[in-house]
């Protein structure tokens, strides 16, 4: 995984910190939702070192519900990140996405990426950037139709970031993705970030 930087028991500070020299200047970034990625971004408006508001940022994903809902991902970043002046995009069938900064991902035990769960067959060549989907099965957590960014719309990116919050099951999953002996859908996202020269990193 020679084209993959790892950072081993990495705490939420730390991974604001790497967020912070990565955000200069204006752009936008893709992020997730879930529950790993919101403390970070607590952690990053508290830091107060981004310039938010030249930057637009975009769900990698995001439950059908409305953003009051307590599952919309895109409500919970309006809550956190437009009152620091950063403007907040949902996802819409018809959205067109930029060229990303960075693509900020989490993932599923399951190797799922946004909402890119294995019974949805993502494909590296999607003609689409954007798809409403209904995940098999659904989260029982979360269990809603989704909207979601498809991999090429993630690739069109400088870097991409994940972070697995520890969870040994993701690292095994992720690191046998990265080798190819899987072909779930980070492994589709990886292989193709590795063709293209995208840079990833990633808090374990």
């Amino acid at each position: 995984m020679a084209d993959i930087t790892i950072f081993e028991n990495a705490n939420r500070f730390a991974v604001a910190g790497w967020l912070v020299g990565k955000l200069t200047g204006t752009g936008a970034i893709t992020v997730p939702g879930g529950s790993t990625p919101f403390p970070i971004m607590d952690a990053l408006t508290d830091l107060g070192a981004i310039d938010w508001p030249g930057w637009a940022v975009w769900p990698n994903d995001d439950r059908i519900v409305p953003e009051e809902h307590e599952a919309s991902n895109t409500g919970k970043l309006r809550a956190l990140l437009e009152p620091a002046g950063a403007r907040i995009v949902p996802l819409a069938e018809d959205a067109a996405p930029p060229h990303f900064a960075l693509t900020w991902l989490g993932m599923g035990p399951d190797g799922h990426i946004a909402s890119l769960f294995p019974n949805t067959d993502p494909q590296v060549d999607d003609a689409q950037v954007v798809r409403r989907l209904t995940p098999d099965p659904l989260p029982p957590h979360a269990p809603f139709d989704r909207i979601t960014l498809t991999i090429p719309a993630l690739l069109a990116t400088d870097a991409i970031l994940f972070t697995l919050g520890g969870a040994a099951d993701k690292r095994a999953v992720f690191e046998a993705a990265a080798s190819g002996a899987n072909d779930l859908p980070v492994a589709r996202l990886l292989g193709a970030a590795r063709a293209r020269g995208i840079p990833v990193t990633v808090f374990a």
